[in-house]
């Protein structure tokens, strides 16, 4: 079986590692076909990125799937997608065997998650010149507000705005597109891409705070218990080990925060 990234680290400090092969129902249960299909979601970029040499798919979800294929000893086949939406919707047809996206209760009902591994903020993108200068400020009428369709954050805000009014986009990159070509009041998203674009355009801001925290897992369609389960205890794993925090560190998104323990 090759050894794993988290395997070859402990080489290179410590001269040695062991690796404990997982149980025969978790490989079975996370790798039915003898590969483990991971759905790597490019509409998030603190998760996942192409990488601007290879256009191969680079971030730390990529990371921590090859990681779990080398402790299940099954080749990895990343299936990439463009949005969170889309993987939720490829559930249907059997596509993936994991997945990593934010939890929800609309998800959840279909999806076993794990503990998050990640958490990052939901905010909102709005002109320089908007008279929203808080995240409260934004939930009133006539404010239109630009979202990927079936993020995280547009399924949160469908539960919870009272006035203000969605206005989706395919994709959540696609939603900053739509808010500056609509012109429209706000675009809501990840915090990290919001403020390199800002960066980049001075006519924007985001605002400060923010409206969400969004707790980003791995999960496994439900039905695969031992799958499950194993899951769980390699995300705890991989956070503790601080696996996770250097995955962030080597696709340039340090800022984002590793999700505490479990309870």
């Amino acid at each position: 079986m090759p050894k794993s990234l988290a395997c070859l680290a402990l080489l290179a400090l410590l001269g040695g590692c062991a690796t404990t092969p997982a149980p025969p129902e978790a490989v079975k249960a996370l790798a039915p076909t003898g590969k483990l299909r991971a759905a790597i979601n490019y509409g998030n970029p603190v998760l996942a990125q192409p990488d601007a040499a290879t256009g191969q798919p680079r971030g730390v979800s990529v990371d921590l799937a090859r990681e779990l294929g080398a402790r299940l000893g099954v080749p990895v086949e990343l299936v990439t997608f463009d949005a969170a939406g889309k993987v939720f919707a490829a559930l249907g047809s059997g596509a993936w065997d994991i997945a990593f996206i934010a939890i929800d209760p609309a998800r959840s009902a279909e999806i076993d998650f794990t503990a998050p591994y990640v958490v990052i903020e939901g905010t909102y993108l709005v002109p320089v010149s908007s008279p929203l200068r808080s995240i409260a400020d934004v939930d009133r009428a006539g404010v239109r507000i630009a979202v990927g369709n079936k993020s995280a954050y547009d399924l949160y805000l469908s539960r919870t705005l009272k006035r203000a009014q969605l206005v989706r986009a395919p994709t959540s990159p696609g939603a900053v597109e739509l808010f500056v070509k609509e012109k429209l009041e706000a675009a809501a998203g990840v915090k990290q891409p919001l403020v390199q674009f800002a960066q980049g355009n001075s006519n924007v801001r985001v605002i400060d705070g923010r409206f969400m925290a969004i707790e980003q897992a791995m999960g496994t369609p439900r039905g695969r218990d031992a799958g499950a389960k194993y899951l769980r205890e390699f995300v705890e794993e991989m956070k503790a080990s601080g696996f996770v925090a250097a995955g962030l560190q080597r696709s340039g998104q340090g800022d984002a925060a590793v999700a505490p323990p479990a309870r």
